[in-house]
């Protein structure tokens, strides 16, 4: 069974930057075989894809944090990382990863983002 661990998130000010990581374990494949995601449930939203790598590291961030968010992967370490600057108040939210191909995995815990004064 696939397990995956987010960490990273905090409380952070407008303007200011965190760098999340996500540790995944337990891949029928290896690591590197999957295309990997992050993505972010603000309050009363839905869970929506913020940026997404594919197996070669090509990126594709959601409009909404394209130039202030940046994916990456380390295949060797089965992790994926969200470096995110220029926070606003808008970028509130659990954030997770995952496979972005269905079936998705079991979604992990999450790790809190919050940005504010």
């Amino acid at each position: 069974q696939v397990r995956l661990v987010e960490s990273g998130g905090g409380l952070v000010q407008p303007g200011g930057s965190l760098r999340l990581s996500c540790t995944a374990s337990g891949t029928p494949l290896g690591f590197s075989s999957y295309a990997m995601g992050w993505y972010r449930q603000r309050p009363g939203l839905q869970r929506e894809l913020v940026a997404s790598i594919n197996h070669i590291g090509l990126t594709t961030p959601a409009d909404s944090v394209k130039g202030r968010f940046t994916i990456s992967r380390d295949n060797a370490g089965n992790r994926v990382y969200l470096q995110m600057n220029s926070l606003n108040a808008e970028d509130t939210a659990v954030y997770y990863c995952n496979k972005i191909r269905t079936p998705l995995w079991d979604w992990g815990q999450g790790t809190q983002v919050i940005v504010s004064l």
